[in-house]
């Protein structure tokens, strides 16, 4: 069983991390051309409203598709009525959405948020009715058929974003862009799980997984208010032009990140809520901590050198403004995907009381930090985000220490690894770059990035532990790519 669970978590990667590239490739696209084809205000505009209604897509999911993924067993009702749930608190949602278009619009006095607002109220039910659809597959680890809706839904988005702002739709190409990729993804998963819901069942058990989405809803619902409180604060303090340059920031850096991030979660919730207290677990979650954290920690670490010249090849001279909050918030998410290993803990063995207990804790710092920070203006937003999980991530396994077993130590001396290399790949990078100031800037990112990553691969090679981790990182690469026997079943399936 340890073994099989193991293989189930390495053959998960392929196929997500297939889809991975493809988001990241899709994404950067997004970045670049839509970047040169609308100005900072169009982004700022709907920028303030997803940082506002944003909110609803959380209440909307209620932390049900988690629930169904992590529950040990799922009945054909269950699944039915989190489907009628979900589509009806999506619909619900938007409808108070719509209804607050015009106070929204007075808050930033900006008239335009109306339309935007509820144009963009629709997506609430598209995307309560694909909660399901999209558990359903991940519960079964059918990774593959998510990954291809994940990297089909916003392939047509921007296709037709791209389309729209040529044509000079200004704003609302951002707008049909949310709009076609919830209808694209709804299609597309309903397509792919083959099943229709049946009539709402008061008489299955549901309270279980209603407590669980409970606490991992009001985990959720803190998080987004300290993940956004850096728009808010800008876009409340200094205009839709400045958001526009700190959405840029965030766009190139946090959203390819959070795509990182977040198929990780695919793959691991299933297969960890198989593992229970076991040797299996702690060893998937400290190969999941290094192969999570060695690529990501050393393309940001590369991209806090770089910052000056990407920025001027990928956006061009209006967006002069974006490198040193690119900067920070890398640092930011440096320290984010380190502590990102303890949320898939919280989620496999059910500890979302516990979870939403320490997110009350992190976010309350994060607010405080870009509030202290916004003295400074938008750099000094990003310097507070940065901070924030500097200071929340050592708390953040200690605090998971407290109520379930897992090798924090273990934790802990691969994170000091990682940062390790990631400081001599930013300081190779930088130096690279800053050698070649006056060249062009597709060189100077060439430079900057070569020297980085031979600083990354002369530290492996040197260092007798980080050789170590590289053998590890090897392993899972080859158990990834290794093929099932045919017929096999890896792992007891979904009921």
């Amino acid at each position: 069983m340890t073994m099989s669970l193991q293989r189930s978590a390495a053959r998960g990667v392929v196929p997500t991390g297939l889809g991975l590239v493809a988001r990241l490739v899709i994404q950067l696209l997004t970045v670049v051309v839509l970047a040169r084809l609308l100005d900072p205000r169009d982004y700022g505009l709907v920028a303030m409203v997803v940082a506002v209604v944003g909110v609803g897509e959380i209440l909307r999911d209620f932390g049900l598709s988690s629930a169904a993924i992590q529950a040990a067993t799922l009945t054909r009702e269950q699944r039915s009525n989190l489907f009628w749930l979900n589509s009806a608190i999506g619909a619900a949602i938007g409808l108070v959405v719509f209804a607050l278009a015009v106070p929204l619009a007075h808050l930033y006095d900006e008239p335009a948020l109306v339309a935007i607002t509820r144009a963009l109220a629709v997506t609430f039910l598209l995307n309560g009715m694909m909660t399901q659809y999209r558990a359903d597959l991940v519960r079964a680890m059918r990774f593959g058929a998510v990954a291809r809706t994940d990297v089909l839904a916003p392939a047509v988005a921007l296709l037709t974003a791209v389309g729209l702002a040529l044509a000079g739709a200004g704003y609302w190409a951002l707008v049909a862009q949310q709009l076609v990729q919830a209808v694209v993804a709804l299609v597309a998963f309903a397509a792919s799980a083959r099943w229709l819901p049946g009539r709402y069942d008061r008489t299955a058990p549901m309270r279980g997984l209603y407590r669980f989405g409970r606490n991992l809803l009001i985990s959720q619902l803190v998080g987004y208010l300290a993940n956004n409180v850096d728009s808010l604060t800008i876009g409340y303090r200094f205009g839709a032009a400045s958001l526009g340059i700190y959405n840029r920031a965030f766009q190139l850096l946090m959203n390819p990140l959070n795509q990182v991030r977040a198929p990780s979660v695919t793959v691991a919730l299933p297969v960890l809520s198989r593992a229970g207290i076991s040797p299996a677990f702690d060893q998937i979650v400290r190969t999941g901590q290094l192969v999570l954290a060695y690529p990501v920690t050393v393309a940001l670490a590369v991209l806090t050198g770089v910052a000056v010249p990407l920025v001027a090849v990928l956006l061009g001279e209006p967006w002069a403004d974006v490198p040193p909050v690119l900067r920070l918030l890398a640092v930011a998410g440096i320290f984010q995907t380190l502590s990102y290993v303890g949320y898939w803990v919280y989620l496999a063995r059910g500890l979302t009381r516990d979870l939403m207990q320490y997110t009350l804790v992190s976010a309350a710092i994060r607010i405080a930090c870009v509030v202290v920070g916004s003295t400074w203006g938008v750099v000094g937003v990003a310097a507070g985000y940065a901070i924030a999980p500097m200071l929340a991530w050592p708390i953040s396994l200690w605090w998971l220490s407290r109520v379930t077993p897992v090798p924090v130590r273990s934790l802990y001396g691969g994170a000091g690894r990682v940062l390790a290399v990631g400081v001599v790949t930013a300081a190779a990078t930088w130096l690279a770059v800053d050698a070649l100031h006056a060249a062009n800037p597709w060189w100077q990112c060439v430079a900057g990035g070569v020297a980085g990553l031979l600083a990354a691969a002369a530290c492996a090679f040197v260092v007798p532990a980080l050789r170590r981790d590289l053998h590890t990182l090897r392993h899972a690469g080859r158990a990834a790519l290794r093929r099932p026997r045919p017929g096999a079943s890896p792992v007891p399936g979904p009921s």
